[in-house]
Parts: C-alpha cells; sequence; structure tokens
C-alpha cells in the first residue's frame, strides 16, 4: 500500500431507515472527505451527508447511469491516490448484490487501503418491516437470496428457476420489479404452485412503505395496477401470510 494514498471505506447505509444506519457508518460518513453515492441510502440519509464533504452522485437512475461501474471504479481509485478518506456509501450491505466485491478487487489491484462496513441488508429488514419473518419455525427453515436482474452481459442466466421452484424455504428476490412477471412466470413453469403467497415491498423500511400482496399467479398484474415502482423487494414462500398478523406494527406505512 503507498503511503500517500488514502483509504477507501465500502460502507452498507442499510434499507434506508436512518435509525438502522450502523454507528461506524455514520461515524465514517461524518468525517469523509469524499463521498461517492447512489440513491439506494433513501433522501434521510444522503440529506444527512455533511457540507465539508465532496459528494459525488453515481446512481444508476431507470434508463439513465450517471457513471457506469468502470467510470465509478475510477473515482475510488483517483479520490483514493490523492489521498482522500473516501466512503462508498451503498445502500443495504455492500457485498449482498451490491458490487462491493467488485470494487474492492479493484482497490486491492491498485494498491488501496480499503475497508468493508458491513450494513443491514434490505432481504431481512425490509420484510422484517412489512410484518414478513424470512424464517419461521411453523413455516420455513431456509431462505435464499437471488437478484432479479442479472449483468446483462452474461452469455446466461446464472438463475437456475427449475431448482428455485422445487425449493421450499422463502425466495427473496433483489430489483425485481421491471421483471417480475418473467419470475414469477419462469417459477410456474418449473413447477411452483401458482397459490405461493408473494408481497412486493417498496421503499421499505421508510416512511412511504407499500406492501403490494398476493400469489404468484396474480402478484404481476397487482403491481401493474398499482404502479409499483423501485425500489422494492420481493419476498415469496409462506412467511407471506404474517404480514396480515404482523403488518399492523409499522403504523403509518401503507398497506
Amino acid at each position: 500500500m503507498s503511503g500517500n494514498y488514502g483509504k477507501v471505506y465500502l460502507v452498507g447505509s442499510g434499507p434506508g431507515d436512518p435509525e438502522l444506519l450502523t454507528l461506524k457508518a455514520r461515524r465514517l460518513i461524518d468525517s469523509a472527505e469524499v463521498i461517492v453515492y447512489d440513491q439506494l441510502p433513501g433522501k434521510a440519509i444522503l440529506g444527512s451527508m455533511p457540507e465539508s464533504a465532496e459528494k459525488i452522485d453515481v446512481g444508476k437512475y431507470a434508463g439513465n447511469h450517471t457513471m457506469t461501474q468502470s467510470e465509478i471504479n475510477e473515482v475510488l481509485v483517483q479520490k483514493a491516490k490523492e489521498g482522500k478518506i473516501v466512503v462508498r456509501l451503498k445502500g443495504g450491505d455492500p457485498y449482498v448484490f451490491g458490487r462491493g466485491g467488485e470494487e474492492a478487487e479493484v482497490l486491492v489491484a491498485e494498491g488501496i487501503e480499503f475497508e468493508i462496513v458491513p450494513g443491514i441488508t434490505s432481504a431481512i429488514a425490509v420484510p422484517a418491516y412489512a410484518g414478513i419473518p424470512v424464517t419461521h419455525r411453523e413455516s420455513t427453515s431456509m431462505v435464499t437470496f437471488i437478484t432479479g436482474h442479472e449483468d446483462p452481459t452474461k452469455e446466461e442466466s446464472g438463475l437456475d428457476w427449475e431448482t428455485l421452484a422445487k425449493f421450499e424455504g422463502t425466495l427473496v428476490i433483489f430489483m425485481g420489479v421491471k421483471r417480475l412477471r418473467r419470475n414469477t412466470e419462469e417459477l410456474m413453469k418449473h413447477g411452483k404452485d401458482p397459490k405461493t403467497p408473494v408481497a412486493v415491498i417498496e421503499r421499505g423500511t421508510r416512511p412511504d412503505q407499500r406492501v403490494t400482496v398476493g400469489t404468484l399467479e396474480n402478484i404481476a398484474n397487482l403491481a401493474e395496477e398499482r404502479k409499483v415502482k423501485a425500489p422494492a423487494i420481493t419476498v415469496i414462500g409462506d412467511v407471506v401470510n404474517l404480514h396480515e398478523i404482523l403488518g399492523e406494527q409499522r403504523t403509518g406505512a401503507d398497506f
């Protein structure tokens, strides 16, 4: 590591509720010289970034990527080589579909010191705020996380829909709003019960959280009718039935 280089912190900001930000994440954000961020941390957390820090928006918005991943990597490297303390602020956890591993590899290759600061992943926190425990002794003891939006440059899907359709535990899908219909159709095509409960949770853990509940066979239509938009988490499995019982814990949210 070069003694003249700064350091990069790959920081997970959690699912959006600012009170779920870790103490370490808060301290690093407040002391950062440069913050490289996207929109996923949410307005409350982004609005708390210190005025003294240089802020670089690298968000990927629908149809408009502010920067490519390669360009984001270059920004992290450049700012660190300027001797700056850099926070790469990410929603959820950096290593759970957050591309933190890719960024860390680049920093290693460039000889730049870095540190991972885990965040509460939206895969468990968002369903929890909707009254849906992803595991439950009477329903399932297994859970798996999958991406609903794979790398478009991959020649073949990395998702084994046949295996996923047979999985008896809870499925939690990240970033799957645009491909919700395709994903549910794939599961049914490979034998998953069309009556399997499904919940799509928009803006989870935030004041404007909204939950749409249905089944595998009708959730895509319901989502279109309600104009469901990203960011959203999709939960598939019997644990979704607990939303009706436990969901009222989040008073003020739109259920």
